[in-house]
């Protein structure tokens, strides 16, 4: 078990160094880029705004009763956006994209490693590290973050919206409390540390994909694999981040 542990970490390694060669010769795969920019931007928009909206929500109804118990109501505003734009946002939008891109980009590479499809790629001359493993990648990493900003505003006014049903608020004014509170490295590091989520799913479900043994059975576990290490992974990741963005950005 240790042996296949370790085995794993350098397999991967090997993958990100034939990735990166990959993406930094020519020539580009612009148009793909495109396209996988497309399937997992607008593709997980809905999902995305949907998880902001749900945790907007949620932390409006639970910090309010709390706060009135303490006489801080005031806070609300603040609290809300502090809340989601430093943790929930980033952190939500990373497992929801994982789930939903994570299994489909196992699912797909692993479907054309067992036809023989990747192979034939290679026969023909074309690189499948560069046509399909580095486009993908690369538009998680890219993606990651305008998707944050999608779920941070979702939460925001959806925040605001629960807030108002109890006791009416006009939007500028939430905004202008919350914003009172922060400052930009409340603000840009947590939404850039995405990038770092984006680059374990791609990552990860690339590798599980392309590395896809046993036929349709084996398909089958490069998705579920895909998407359980990546959430992992990005959770170990959040922590390392939380703690680095303490350190240098106070």
């Amino acid at each position: 078990m240790p042996g296949a542990f370790f085995e794993w970490f350098g397999e991967i390694g090997f993958f990100c160094g034939r990735v990166f060669r990959a993406a930094v010769t020519p020539p580009y795969e612009i148009r793909e880029l495109i396209r996988q920019l497309d399937e997992i931007g607008s593709k997980s928009a809905f999902l995305v705004l949907l998880a902001g909206a749900a945790i907007g929500v949620v932390l409006s109804l639970e910090t309010r009763n709390s706060l009135i118990r303490f006489g801080a109501k005031s806070s609300l505003p603040a609290i809300i956006m502090i809340s989601i734009v430093t943790e929930s946002g980033p952190i939500i939008t990373g497992l929801v994209v994982s789930g939903r891109v994570g299994a489909g980009i196992g699912a797909a590479l692993g479907s054309m490693r067992v036809t023989d499809q990747i192979d034939a790629m290679e026969v023909s001359g074309v690189n499948p590290y560069r046509y399909l493993a580095s486009t993908r990648i690369l538009a998680c990493a890219l993606m990651l973050p305008l998707l944050t900003l999608a779920a941070d505003f979702s939460g925001v006014v959806m925040g605001w919206v629960a807030n108002t049903i109890a006791e009416p608020m006009s939007f500028r004014l939430f905004l202008e409390t919350g914003l009172k509170h922060m400052t930009f490295n409340d603000f840009l590091p947590p939404t850039f540390k995405t990038v770092v989520f984006g680059l374990i799913i791609g990552v990860i479900s690339c590798f599980q994909g392309m590395r896809v043994r046993g036929g349709t059975e084996g398909v089958g576990r490069a998705a579920t694999s895909s998407v359980v290490l990546s959430s992992l992974f990005i959770i170990l990741a959040d922590v390392v981040l939380v703690r680095f963005i303490i350190v240098f950005f106070p």
